[in-house]
């Protein structure tokens, strides 16, 4: 069912679709001017010898024109610890293995192939945080000879000092250059003292990263407790998030500081109560918004033949997820704090109007639809004609027939709904469906 504020905004909607589809052309381009800024600040940044990190940053701040504070942020930028659960990825993968023990036949098959997924998504991301230490990037190849996880990695970025830096280039260019030099060797007393200084090497470089200490500063570990506390206790309030720290943090900091910081990490604040949407629902949003339409959301169309999709939840607790779903989707419109029609707790929409935006959101989430696929695939049809099918002569019968569709996905398990006053004839709805025009 269409909402009356959607009614009203229906004009202003339609001059606006214009306006987005321009800038939907736009930004390949802008994507484009951004890949080559990175590849000029990395060409810089490769052709730059090892230095200290406070040297390298006012250098890097002089030459791109930015303050240092953005600089270093550019420079020493080390990804999100990857997690599922809470769990690292190694632990995952064992913890798969283990359980691919029960399993027999095709399902054995399947969970192998998603055991696969996750190493290939867990080696992408080793690759992103090797590319993030500007300094060490060069020297993948023999990086990758090491075995690293993600916890050597991030010791690795937390390297500041040039000495430091230089000391683990030259572990692992001698142990490239031995590998190298034992490929044109047979098995023999040569290769085996080869493989013997290799592993010597090797055992220096673990030395020298056990030997890097990884360390929170106190405003860190605030920025951790805060996190955990809003994780915990969703709504709680910085003041009791202040007196639920430990006693050594409580000292340095204050409800008014707690806010700031909560705001730095992107916790959304209602009306002082604190909320954060889980961050393994961000990793897949596409699937997480499929599912959450497919329980509290709408797919549909108006009387005039214009796209509609929303998603709505109630309450506090509903309208800082709904905040925090546009910050996570980067589109759509906010109406928050709506009377409800039974006058209960407020109802609040993130609601999707252009054609474009519900082209991509559709797009993204049609692979994850349990229920309301087909409505989907009813709005993307309608997209579709209506922006290179207008002159054709079925056009405008196209038009009503999805209309038609789209009314008898929603009202399908409604024994009550009077299919006449629509003049649908559900009999004869496969003709509907087989009529389509996704090809034409």
């Amino acid at each position: 069912m269409v909402n009356l504020n959607e009614e009203s905004l229906n004009e202003e909607i339609e001059e606006n679709e214009e306006e987005t589809e321009i800038l939907e052309t736009l930004k390949p381009k802008v994507q484009q001017l951004e890949a080559l800024s990175e590849e000029l600040h990395r060409g810089w940044l490769d052709n730059k010898p090892i230095r200290d990190n406070e040297l390298i940053a006012k250098e890097y701040a002089e030459r791109f024109d930015i303050n240092l504070t953005d600089a270093k942020k550019q420079l020493f930028n080390f990804p999100d610890k990857y997690e599922i659960q809470g769990n690292d990825i190694p632990t995952v993968i064992k913890e798969m293995r283990k359980y691919r023990r029960t399993l027999k036949g095709e399902n054995k098959i399947q969970f192998t192939n998603s055991i696969d997924n996750v190493i290939s998504g867990y080696s992408d991301h080793l690759d992103k945080c090797m590319d993030s230490i500007y300094w060490i990037r060069k020297y993948k190849i023999p990086l990758n000879k090491m075995n690293n996880s993600e916890y050597h990695l991030r010791k690795l970025s937390t390297i500041t000092k040039e000495e430091d830096k230089r000391d683990i280039v030259n572990l692992l260019c001698k142990h490239w250059e031995m590998d190298l030099n034992r490929r044109h060797l047979d098995y023999g007393p040569e290769y085996a003292l080869l493989t013997k200084k290799m592993s010597i090497t090797k055992k220096a470089y673990k030395k020298a990263l056990k030997d890097t200490v990884i360390g929170n500063s106190p405003k860190e570990e605030i920025r951790k407790s805060i996190l955990k506390a809003v994780c915990e206790s969703p709504g709680i309030s910085s003041r009791q998030i202040h007196d639920s720290l430990p006693k050594k943090l409580y000292n340095r900091t204050s409800p008014m500081i707690i806010s700031k910081l909560a705001k730095d990490q992107n916790i959304t604040n209602v009306d002082g109560a604190y909320y954060k949407i889980n961050d393994d629902i961000k990793k897949n949003i596409w699937a997480y918004t499929a599912a959450f339409i497919d329980s509290d959301g709408y797919i549909t169309m108006d009387k005039n033949h214009n796209p509609r999709v929303g998603l709505v939840a109630t309450g506090n607790r509903g309208k800082a997820f709904m905040m925090e779903m546009h910050k996570s989707l980067g589109m759509g419109r906010l109406h928050l704090d709506q009377k409800s029609p039974q006058d209960t707790r407020p109802v609040n929409r993130l609601n999707f109007y252009s054609a474009a935006e519900v082209k991509k959101l559709l797009t993204k989430c049609r692979p994850h639809f349990k229920m309301k696929g087909p409505n989907a695939d009813v709005l993307l049809e309608l997209i579709k004609i209506k922006k290179n099918d207008k002159k054709k002569d079925w056009y405008k019968d196209r038009k009503e027939e999805l209309f038609k569709l789209m009314k008898y996905h929603n009202h399908s398990d409604n024994t009550r709904f009077d299919w006449k006053e629509w003049d649908i004839d559900i009999n004869n709805i496969n003709k509907l469906i087989d009529n389509n025009k996704m090809e034409a």
